[in-house]
């Protein structure tokens, strides 16, 4: 007997949209057919999904869990962002199923010793599935490159940089070029990818020394300091460098410049395997908003930009530039996300998982006229082919994980802090999306229904993950 049966939806595969049933087995899903075929009768559950949308489960490849939050002004001990128990909750109230963090190295530790150290805060303490990217930092030496082959062979096979510090007085996160052309060419040669924070370090700082000497360090000047020039320059030389590296791919986090976009476009347009990511509060928000009363909660790194920019975003979810929306979701309550007024002291990333899905839908196929499958490309399908994870997710097909969103278009709902899982506030608070989750299932599980949670945190899953050579040997999504 099956163990659940999904009838009467509009599945989203990824050969099209279609009315299908949906059997599932155990973790897998074990086949799709068309409504009512005799051969999927009977299981332990029957769900109706008349009139919902059938979505794989969201993947955010872009999230920060128990990560660093700035000091309490009254002194005590550090403090840290929200941990994986809540953020994965949130997560599956809102339709995402996996999420990717970071597993940071330290100078003097092996990259096996990063990643036991990072599981300490995961396993057993995570009620959905998730992934890390390693992320190295500083003046990398020899034994690194020597370790980086097994690493991604083990299952990480994403490589995340920086190539700034991001502010005064946050030293060792920036690699210099020298050591980021060694890293693209041990993960190129190994079939990874590089994920990169790029912004050019030097006009940053300079910028920096400017706006306090002039005493213009409110953070409402923060897009002067992280500017729209700043990640021009910055995409343009690390996308260089990647071009005279054999086999190297990289990902581009958290674009938000008209110029990033430019710059995606270019070197995609010349065959090569770039890939854009962008966040949801760039693609609505503006440098202005960071003169609303608690502006601060729109804020993450490199920073808002002009509506040019933000509308430029948009194109570039149509013309390839941009292939996944993630979060950069650091969740913190709002006193801690609005304690710093400076363009050196601001809070970065904000409680966003949870409405993500649900606020891209209503923007995407909604208000834009998106297809479903661009919708569900972006949200999921994308971040699982370039992260390595498809087809086991983001593909709802025979032998993918059973990870599933029931969505209800027609649950249209004002959104408030109070009903959600994150953070004591919202920077969606009062927007209205055109739909909702109704029901989450993880590996075949029902962990949300109606509103209702059934997660477990031993229930969540560190997926090993091997990325496909049609990812690194050009623009494939």
């Amino acid at each position: 007997m099956l163990d659940v049966v999904i009838r009467g939806g509009q599945v989203v595969t990824p050969c099209g949209v279609q009315f299908l049933d949906i059997a599932i087995q155990g973790e897998k899903v074990a086949m799709l057919a068309v409504p009512g075929a005799q051969d999927i009768v009977g299981a332990a559950r029957v769900i109706d999904a008349t009139g919902k949308i059938i979505i794989p489960g969201g993947i955010d490849p872009h999230i920060h869990c128990n990560w660093p939050s700035p000091p309490d002004p009254e002194g005590g001990p550090q403090r840290f962002s929200a941990p994986p128990l809540l953020v994965s909750r949130a997560a599956l109230f809102g339709g995402t199923t996996t999420l990717i963090d970071f597993a940071i190295w330290n100078p003097g530790e092996t990259l096996s010793r990063t990643i036991e150290r990072r599981d300490k805060d995961w396993h057993g303490q995570c009620h959905c599935d998730y992934a890390y990217h390693v992320m190295l930092q500083g003046q990398i030496p020899p034994r690194i490159l020597e370790e980086l082959p097994e690493t991604i062979r083990s299952g990480f096979p994403t490589i995340k940089i920086y190539t700034t510090n991001g502010r005064p007085g946050r030293e060792g996160r920036k690699i210099g070029y020298g050591d980021i052309w060694e890293i693209l060419k041990v993960v190129a040669k190994c079939g990874g990818v590089t994920a990169i924070h790029a912004e050019e370090d030097d006009l940053v700082m300079h910028m920096y020394d400017k706006l306090i000497r002039e005493g213009r360090v409110g953070f409402e000047h923060m897009a002067e300091v992280h500017s729209a020039l700043s990640e021009d320059l910055s995409f343009r030389h690390i996308i260089r460098l990647a071009e005279n590296v054999d086999g190297a791919s990289l990902y581009m986090m958290h674009v938000s410049a008209a110029g990033g976009i430019k710059a995606i476009e270019e070197s995609r347009a010349r065959g090569y395997p770039i890939y854009g990511e962008t966040l949801p509060h760039f693609m609505f928000y503006t440098s202005e908003d960071y003169r609303r009363v608690n502006g601060q909660i729109y804020h993450t790194y490199p920073s808002l930009k002009s509506e040019e920019d933000r509308l430029t975003l948009w194109s570039g979810t149509t013309s390839g530039a941009i292939s996944t929306i993630a979060t950069d979701g650091i969740c913190t309550p709002l006193c801690i996300k609005v304690q710093g007024h400076r363009i050196d002291d601001t809070t970065g990333g904000h409680a966003g998982v949870e409405p993500r899905v649900s606020v891209m839908y209503t923007e995407t196929v909604v208000k834009r006229g998106y297809s479903l499958e661009r919708f569900v490309a972006l949200v999921s399908g994308n971040a699982a082919r370039i992260m390595g994870l498809y087809p086991r997710k983001g593909a709802i097909a025979a032998g993918s994980d059973a990870d599933l969103v029931i969505f209800d278009p027609q649950a249209s709902r004002r959104l408030s802090h109070a009903d959600l899982h994150e953070a004591d506030y919202s920077p969606w608070e009062g927007y209205e999306v055109a739909g909702w989750p109704a029901v989450t299932l993880l590996r075949g599980k029902v962990v949300v229904d109606n509103g209702l949670f059934h997660g477990d945190p031993m229930q969540g899953q560190r997926i090993a993950r091997k990325i496909a050579d049609e990812i690194v040997s050009g623009p494939t999504c």
